[in-house]
């Protein structure tokens, strides 16, 4: 014997290492994926480790309910959960904690698709202008077939791949799906008299 029998060839006549015998595959949806890999992030400060995501907020519905909803229910060791009333309150609740806990920690936000989403916009504005980390994981529309009119998606009647969700984003959606030009983009303004179309004012 030379000790491989009964050990599983991984290729023709290679036997597979006690490690590779040992694995398994495991099938996740990109929602319990995201929970576990949450629950593995740290930080540390000075000799203190906490944990990155420490727990998500949520109001399940449309467009998180069947992902990032059932992750949770599934893995509540991994990551603890609280049952919010208000989209924004959430928001504020963890940005609470990121300032207490010195930004070394901070909380998930997961709301539905809609009024829900944008009900983040707010909390999210107070999370940027002062730095402070919060991950906020709104519901989106399906990927891969038409959801009107039962989602309550706020999405624009010429722009179907701009979802209200994209408010939480850089920048708002134009008619094509493309950033919006920037307000400082626009030509300069000139003063009366310097353009032919725009004779100055009698006094």
């Amino acid at each position: 014997m030379n000790g491989n029998e009964g050990v599983r060839t991984s290729g023709p006549g290679r036997p597979r290492s006690p490690a590779e015998a040992r694995m398994s595959t495991v099938r996740l949806t990109t929602a319990q994926a995201l929970v576990r890999f949450l629950a593995a992030q740290y930080t540390e400060r000075d000799g203190e480790r906490r944990r990155l995501i420490a727990a998500t907020w949520g109001i399940f519905g449309h467009g998180n309910v069947a992902g990032i909803g059932q992750a949770l229910v599934e893995h509540p060791a991994l990551m603890p959960f609280h049952q919010g009333r208000n989209e924004q309150a959430m928001v504020h609740a963890a940005v609470g904690y990121a300032r207490q806990s010195r930004r070394l920690s901070a909380h998930a936000v997961t709301t539905s698709i809609g009024p829900g989403a944008t009900n983040l916009v707010t909390g999210a504005a107070l999370a940027t202008v002062n730095h402070l980390p919060v991950l906020l994981l709104p519901g989106d529309t399906f990927a891969t077939r038409p959801a009107d009119p039962v989602l309550q998606q706020l999405q624009l009647p010429y722009a179907g791949t701009c979802p209200s969700t994209t408010a939480c984003g850089p920048s708002p959606c134009t008619s094509t799906g493309s950033a919006a030009p920037r307000p400082w983009s626009r030509p300069p303004w000139k003063p009366y008299g310097s353009s032919p179309t725009r004779p100055r004012p009698a006094p």
